[in-house]
């Protein structure tokens, strides 16, 4: 890999195209961070933009042996994250709209005959979020949500401070928030 460090993109790239894959391993080390801190920027969600940089580095390693891929290879790469980031938002921003929507019809019709089955699909799908807590973080919102218990109650059960369960709850609730968008809201209204 030494010898490729101190050469050009288009050096890199047109190695890579010839087959050499430690040109692609001198490119991908070159541009990871770069692209990861550009996408984790417009996302503000390490995990997604982690996922965006995989599947741009996924998109290069297919395209570019096929000569899909002309220099600077810089813009390249930061195209294809751009639309890809551009893809998850426009997602996001169906999902929402989905989400409002839904919650518009619920709230303006008591007695709808799919009301039951819509209840039910939404608290499966927060019920599987909140299996994939981490577990001690799951018993004490289980607790506090389910079992009604206070945050004192809870850490005297579990032989934890307070504060550390106010902390795990807070925390579930946040990362539940950032899972579910407004599904939670809706959980919140309805159960």
């Amino acid at each position: 890999m030494d010898k490729f460090s101190h050469k050009s993109d288009d050096a890199l790239l047109l190695a890579f195209k010839a087959g050499d894959n430690k040109a692609y391993e001198v490119i991908y080390d070159r541009y990871w961070e770069l692209l990861f801190r550009f996408a984790r920027k417009m996302l503000q969600d390490d995990a997604a933009a982690k996922d965006v940089v995989q599947e741009v580095f996924t998109v290069f390693w297919i395209k570019a042996p096929e000569g899909n891929v002309r220099p600077p290879l810089a813009a390249f790469l930061y195209t294809v994250t751009r639309n890809r980031i551009l893809d998850i938002v426009r997602h996001l921003k169906i999902e929402n709209e989905y989400l409002r929507s839904l919650r518009t019809f619920i709230q303006q019709s008591d007695a709808i005959p799919d009301r039951l089955y819509i209840e039910k699909q939404l608290y499966d799908q927060i019920e599987r979020e909140i299996m994939n807590l981490p577990e001690k973080m799951r018993v004490v919102f289980e607790k506090s949500r389910k079992e009604f218990k206070t945050s004192q109650q809870i850490a005297d059960e579990l032989g934890i401070s307070e504060k550390t369960a106010r902390n795990q709850i807070s925390n579930a609730i946040r990362i539940l928030k950032d899972k579910l968008g407004d599904s939670m809201n809706i959980f919140l209204v309805f159960f």
